[in-house]
């Protein structure tokens, strides 16, 4: 029997807001995988936390043991006109001393679990950087190659591209979405 996780994946509260808004920061400052160059303060981080409980869009937090927040993920719909309604975008940023524990893909699994649960039918990663780590991991989770766009992002001094890739969610394009 395998070994229980060291780490326990839950719906984010806005009290969670200040550990993942400090995770966010860590990449904000040193990573491309965001494009924002002014980290989210944790009032803000709590009102996106509530935003997406508002709207019924799953937030997920990975605790470990301890009960700290060891990482997170988001889906938000693609883009706010009406008819991405049924599209969602993810989000996963990981606390630096807990990477390569496989919380990223766990967190993804369950996103990609919770947003078909939702409604979505359709998730796109939208890769700042083309972190390789990052297209393998959406990779290894189904994802599909959608497109690039060379040098669409400028950050650290240097022009970054951006990767996109999609898949799909419960039906997905096979049917109409209900009315």
């Amino acid at each position: 029997m395998p070994d229980a996780p060291a780490f326990t994946i839950t719906p984010a509260t806005p009290d969670d807001a200040k550990p993942v808004a400090a995770i966010y920061a860590y990449h904000v400052a040193h990573g491309t995988a965001t494009y924002d160059i002014e980290p989210r303060s944790a009032l803000a981080t709590a009102g996106l936390i509530s935003e997406h409980r508002a709207k019924g869009w799953p937030f997920l937090v990975a605790r470990g043991a301890d009960g700290a927040i060891a990482g997170y993920a988001y889906a938000s719909q693609f883009r706010d006109r009406p008819a991405y309604a049924w599209t969602c975008e993810d989000s996963i940023y990981i606390d630096p001393a807990h990477q390569g524990r496989g919380i990223g893909r766990a967190l993804l699994e369950a996103l990609l679990m919770a947003a078909e649960a939702t409604g979505f039918r359709t998730m796109i990663a939208v890769i700042g950087g083309a972190e390789p780590a990052s297209v393998a991991l959406h990779a290894r989770c189904g994802f599909a190659l959608a497109g690039r766009l060379d040098a669409s992002g400028w950050k650290h001094g240097r022009w970054l591209d951006t990767v996109l890739m999609q898949r799909a969610l419960g039906a997905g394009a096979a049917s109409p979405p209900p009315e």
